[in-house]
């Protein structure tokens, strides 16, 4: 029973540390003026069309993509703050 405990234990750990290698990226919000440099932001990063795009800023706080490494999150912020984004890493 006590080695049964210890095993759970060592799995809930390696899920946790599994669970901060993969991050999320979540649009929060735009300025308004840059509304139209964020869709077009979004669209050439994600392969999104017109639509799609648009409605996931216009639908902001958004998740934009799931599950990727931290370098990839980071250089992404970087990207759709650089055109007027608010973006926050998850």
């Amino acid at each position: 029973l006590l080695l049964q405990h210890q095993q759970v234990q060592r799995q809930e750990e390696e899920a946790k540390e599994e669970e901060k290698k993969k991050f999320d990226l979540r649009l929060t919000a735009f300025d308004a003026k840059s509304k139209i440099k964020v869709i077009k932001e979004v669209r050439a990063l994600f392969s999104l069309g017109l639509k799609e795009a648009k409605e996931l800023v216009d639908n902001a706080p958004k998740v934009l993509k799931k599950d990727m490494k931290q370098e990839e999150a980071e250089k992404l912020k970087e990207t759709l703050e650089a055109v007027g984004a608010t973006v926050e890493i998850v």
